[in-house]
């Protein structure tokens, strides 16, 4: 879909999760995955940190969200999918981008899975010490 005078594309990222993210104003729904938020999002926290970009702004009622988002977990995609709603926010109007950035929406957080070492279990944790 290219994006036209009412639909607005952005990409979010967050640890392993990657959201595509279109505005509309067309359509008023929210959709992930071609599907309700309420059956993708079973949390109400996932939910509310979705809307998070649209509340901060004031444009709940004039935008509807199209979001594809592929892996990590519910939390991570969550996440993605609010930057990617925050930044297509900031393409519909440049005006919007001090208010979400006060709020820290436009923030990428930058943490990610630490990889595991050689010589250790995970990341840190070291094999239990037996005296022999």
């Amino acid at each position: 879909m290219k994006p036209t005078a009412s639909n607005y594309f952005a990409t979010g990222r967050r640890k392993e999760a990657i959201a595509r993210v279109w505005l509309t104003e067309d359509d008023k729904s929210v959709s992930i995955n071609k599907r309700p938020v309420e059956q993708y999002f079973h949390r109400e926290t996932h939910r509310v940190l979705i809307q998070g970009p649209l509340k901060a702004t004031n444009v709940q009622e004039r935008f509807g969200v199209r979001a594809f988002v592929s892996g990590g977990g519910q939390t991570g995609q969550a996440d993605a999918i609010r930057l990617g709603i925050a930044r297509a926010l900031v393409k519909f109007d440049e005006t919007l981008r001090p208010i979400l950035r006060k709020a820290g929406l436009l923030t990428r957080d930058p943490r990610a899975k630490e990889r595991k070492k050689y010589g250790r279990k995970g990341a840190r944790r070291r094999f239990q010490y037996t005296k022999r």
